[in-house]
This record gives C-alpha cells, sequence and structure tokens, in this order.
C-alpha cells in the first residue's frame, strides 16, 4: 500500500504482471491530464548516453554493440536474466542514474499547474521501492492469456521467455495485495479503459481531498 499523502497532487504508482498493459493505463492517464514518467523510456535514453556504452561495454565487451555501437538490448537481456548477479550489477548501475531524472520530472510536473497527477510507470516499482513515494498504487488486471497473446504480438517473445521475466518479478497476488485500486485490462475496448482510468483518478482525488 501506498504512504500516507503529503502533497496535493498525488503521485500514483501503476504495477501489474508483464504484458497487463501498463503502458496503454498510463497513457490514458496522460489523455485526462497525468504526467508520465515511464522507467522503460528513462532506461532506453540511459543505454544510450555514450558514458553508459563505455561503461557496459567494458563489463561484458563489444558483442553487445550493434553495428552502429547502440547496445543490442536483447544481448544485454540475454546476460542479465541468465545470471542473477549480472542482472542486479546493471540495476545497480542505472536505477540511481534513472531515480535522479524520474526524481526531476517529478518536480517538473509538481510545478506544473496543467497536470493533475503525476504517473510513475515502473516494472519494479514495488522491488525498487518506488510506492513509498506513491500516494496510490494501481494494480493493472489482465489474464495470462491476455498477457502473454500480448508479449508476443509486441515483443516476439516465447513463453518460455515470459514465465521466466514474470519468475524475477514480485508474484502477482502479492502486487495486487499491495495496490490500493484495481485496473481491469483484459478487453480491447479502449473507451471503456478510460471511462475506468477516469473513475480511478477521481477516486484518488477525493480521498486526498478527505485527508
Amino acid at each position: 500500500m501506498a504512504n500516507t499523502p503529503t502533497h496535493v497532487k498525488p503521485i500514483i504508482g501503476l504495477i501489474g504482471g508483464i504484458g497487463s498493459g501498463k503502458s496503454t493505463v498510463a497513457k490514458c492517464f496522460a489523455e485526462i491530464g497525468a504526467g508520465v514518467i515511464a522507467s522503460d523510456e528513462l532506461n532506453t535514453q540511459q543505454l544510450a548516453l555514450p558514458e553508459v556504452i563505455e561503461e557496459l561495454v567494458s563489463w561484458w565487451g563489444v558483442t553487445i554493440q550493434k553495428d552502429d555501437s547502440r547496445l543490442d538490448r536483447k544481448k544485454i537481456a540475454s546476460i542479465v536474466f541468465r545470471d542473477r548477479n549480472e542482472r542486479k550489477r546493471l540495476e545497480g548501475y542505472l536505477h540511481p542514474r534513472i531515480a535522479k531524472e524520474s526524481n526531476r520530472l517529478v518536480a517538473s510536473f509538481r510545478d506544473d499547474s496543467g497536470v493533475r497527477a503525476i504517473i510513475l510507470d515502473s516494472p519494479l516499482l514495488l522491488e525498487a521501492g518506488l510506492d513509498s513515494k506513491c500516494d496510490a498504487v494501481v494494480f493493472v488486471d489482465a489474464n495470462d492469456e491476455t498477457r502473454l497473446s500480448r508479449v508476443i504480438q509486441t515483443r516476439g517473445w516465447s513463453e518460455e521467455q515470459w514465465r521466466s521475466r514474470e519468475k524475477s518479478q514480485i508474484a502477482l497476488d502479492k502486487k495486487r495485495s499491495r495496490a490500493d485500486h484495481v485496473v481491469a485490462n483484459n478487453s480491447s475496448d479502449l473507451d471503456e479503459l478510460r471511462s475506468s482510468v477516469d473513475d480511478t483518478l477521481r477516486a484518488i482525488e477525493s480521498c486526498m481531498l478527505q485527508k
């Protein structure tokens, strides 16, 4: 569960299983006035920086680079999801850098009168302890069949890859138990999803006004 709110503009964390559609829910929040901070985007930005490329190549060699010298994220993923110590090494290097940029964006959104809420869309929100910064946590719910179908279509993963990466995260039942709200995202009906997201934000705002 999230901490007691300390400011008027809510910070909302998104959690859910891989393929649940958290990014789609984040976009729905953005459409109704929220500022979104997506850890995957910040991670991508970090991996494009020359100093980060140089550091990771010093660890794992030039084989993790593409022909144009950019990092090959699939090769890096194959290393870190095969070796837990290497994953922790990478997280220990990247997470502080990502957190610094995330904090800068939070401050910027707080100062922006046009932003109703701040959304933290991070695959490892609970694992990284980012829920402690949130006024509310929303669990994006989707069944296994739907989630697997999505990662096959959008990421080109196999079922084995999906299950392997899912095991590296906190179990879904524990994620759900730590959420304040649930948004169902099993269907392809975006209007229904937008309505649910709007209701959720209104509920969070109402709850904060009552504190």
